[in-house]
């Protein structure tokens, strides 16, 4: 399952300066930075965090370095004595699955998308080469548990409601909903203040998004962005976004624009409401060719 460094690298977070908040009762989230992939600090750049139950402990998503999983851990420990029983992985980008192996000590199950398995194993060269100080020798393991549709975890006293998404921002995308609390982890399914990257399917995206507001929560943790929000008014900036990169793409087929003249005008002119919008043209560049023959 788990493949782990001998010695914590010398950078590791201290438990101390590793902020977590308890958005609900037990539920503790810790904001990642809003910084791009080329920052040194891009191992700490999205919102991971744990459920405590009666019984044990469940992580979302463990970061994207063994470093700041190996702070998650110590946040933990810092909070309860409980043993970790879950690590369950949103989706498999490097911010939200580096961590892993900082839980190898526990042997606890690795749990995400039944697409999990084959996309981290179709990743690890790219992990190895470009996120070799983040590894720091380890990997993020092999997945235990496969999702294919809904799964139940209980914590004792506590239950997740595990559900796996259709391709949208991936194709291994999973959401965590606390049940206790009527708190949703929706991954990267959400991003806040700083621009959605699509690597999924924008129509599977864009159609999630609508289905989602039938979910009863009372609040939401994206993937990036603060905490939490109030659900499921969080949904629109982004809904927003990529509906109207849908509707530019189409337009742009309709017209016969080449994909060349669409990417250039979008990155000269990215939105200028988020924050870190690079991957604006990337974006656009995906969404045409998803809706080219369509």
């Amino acid at each position: 399952m788990w493949c782990l460094s001998p010695e914590p690298p010398a950078h590791a977070s201290n438990a101390d300066t590793f902020a977590v908040t308890e958005v609900a009762p037990g539920v503790f989230v810790h904001h990642g930075r809003h910084v791009g992939i080329e920052d040194p600090a891009r191992g700490d750049s999205a919102n991971i965090g744990f459920i405590v139950g009666e019984r044990c402990v469940a992580v979302v998503d463990s970061g994207g370095s063994l470093a700041t999983g190996r702070a998650l851990r110590g946040a933990i420990a810092a909070r309860t004595a409980l043993p970790v029983c879950y690590v369950i992985n949103t989706h498999a980008h490097f911010d939200h699955v580096l961590g892993n192996a900082a839980f190898a000590a526990d042997e606890a199950p690795l749990v995400g998308h039944t697409n999990l398995a084959p996309t981290l194993a179709a990743s690890q060269t790219y992990f190895a080469e470009r996120f070799a100080t983040e590894l720091a020798g380890a990997t993020p393991g092999v997945p235990d548990v496969a999702v294919d549709d809904t799964l139940e975890l209980d914590l004792g006293a506590r239950k997740l409601l595990l559900t796996a998404v259709a391709e949208a921002h991936t194709a291994a995308d999973l959401t965590v909903f606390d049940v206790a609390t009527g708190s949703l982890w929706s991954g990267d399914l959400l991003f806040m203040e700083r621009l959605p990257v699509l690597d999924g399917s924008l129509r599977g995206w864009l159609a999630w998004l609508e289905t989602a507001h039938g979910i009863k929560a009372a609040r939401v943790i994206p993937g990036h962005g603060p905490v939490s929000a109030p659900w499921p008014d969080a949904l629109g900036p982004e809904r927003d976004y990529l509906a109207r990169l849908l509707k530019a793409a189409r337009d742009a087929v309709a017209a016969g624009t080449f994909l060349e003249d669409l990417t250039a005008d979008a990155a000269a002119h990215p939105p200028a409401d988020w924050l870190l919008n690079e991957p604006h043209t990337r974006n656009v560049s995906k969404a045409y060719r998803e809706v080219e023959w369509e």
